[in-house]
C-alpha cells in the first residue's frame, strides 16, 4: 500500500493546488472493516505533508503560514457509554456500539459544514484557526471533546471512518459536501481473518471463537450496511496487506 499512498498523496496535492485559496479540500475515506483505513490514512497524510514541505522549501508562501494536511477520525463522534445507557434498549446499544446509530451523526455534519465555509467568509466561526473535533480515547473507551484542532493552514482535511459518506440522514448532508469520497475495499473473508486476529491480539476478545462471533455479529454487518448505503465513491482502492500494515492493524 506504500506506493498507492504515495501516488494518491501526489494526486491530492495537485488537487489542492487547483483549489481556490479561500477553500479547503475535504476528503472522506471509508471502507470495509479491517481494510486498513487508519493505517492507509496515516501513510497518506505523511506523504502529503512531505510533498507540501518540499514544495514550500522551493517557493515562498504567499501568506505567513504554509498549507498542511490533517487527519480526523470519525471515531471521535462515538456516543459515550453514558449516552448509550440512556437508549430504550441500553443492552443492545452497548452490544452494537460501532453501528451508525451509536454515533453523533448530527455533530459530524456540523463539523463538515464548518470546514466547508470559505476561510475568508465573515460568517466563519469566530476563531477560524481552530475548528475542533472530538477524538476517541481507547484508554477511557469514550470520546474526548475538542481533542483535534483544524487551523486555517489545514487546507487539506482527511476524514477517516466507516460512515464518512453515508447516503442516509443526517449523514448525507455532510457526504455531499466532501470533495472526494474514497472507499478502501477488502474481501469479506480476508476482513474476517484480520478482525479475528486483531480482536484477540488487542485483548478485545479472549479467544478466536469470541472474536469470530464479534466480527460476524457486528463488524461485518456494519461493513455491508455501508456498502449498501453510501454515496457513490469517487475512487475505489483495493486493500493489500503488507508486513507494515499488518503491524499497524493491531496497534
Amino acid at each position: 500500500m506504500d506506493q498507492t499512498a504515495l501516488e494518491l498523496a501526489a494526486d491530492l496535492v495537485e488537487k489542492l493546488r487547483q483549489t481556490p485559496q479561500e477553500l479547503r479540500l475535504i476528503v472522506g475515506i471509508a471502507g470495509s472493516p479491517a481494510a486498513g483505513k487508519s493505517s492507509f490514512c496515516h501513510r497518506l497524510l505523511r506523504n502529503i505533508n512531505a510533498i507540501l514541505e518540499t514544495a514550500n522549501k522551493t517557493s515562498a508562501p504567499t501568506s505567513g503560514q504554509t498549507d498542511t494536511a490533517i487527519l480526523v477520525g470519525l471515531d471521535g463522534w462515538h456516543l459515550t457509554r453514558a449516552e448509550l445507557s440512556l437508549f430504550p434498549d441500553a443492552k443492545l446499544a452497548h452490544e452494537r456500539r460501532g453501528i451508525h446509530w451509536t454515533f453523533d451523526g448530527k455533530g459530524y455534519v456540523e463539523f463538515v459544514k464548518a470546514l466547508r465555509l470559505p476561510l475568508s467568509s465573515p460568517t466563519s466561526p469566530p476563531d477560524i484557526k481552530a475548528i475542533t473535533a472530538p477524538a476517541f480515547s481507547h484508554t477511557l473507551k469514550d470520546p474526548t471533546p475538542d481533542a483535534v484542532s483544524v487551523h486555517q493552514h489545514h487546507r487539506l482535511v482527511l476524514i477517516e471512518g466507516l460512515y464518512t459518506f453515508l447516503s442516509i440522514e443526517p449523514w448525507s448532508e455532510a457526504s455531499a459536501l466532501l470533495d472526494e469520497r474514497w472507499f478502501l475495499h477488502v474481501d469479506e473473508t480476508e476482513a474476517c481473518r484480520r478482525l479475528v486476529k486483531r480482536h484477540v491480539e488487542t485483548g478485545i476478545c479472549l479467544n478466536e471463537e469470541d472474536a469470530r462471533l464479534r466480527a460476524e455479529g457486528n463488524d461485518l454487518p456494519n461493513g455491508r450496511f455501508v456498502a449498501e448505503n453510501m454515496l457513490q465513491p469517487t475512487r475505489f482502492i483495493e486493500s493489500i496487506e503488507d508486513i507494515g500494515m499488518a503491524r499497524e492493524l493491531i496497534s
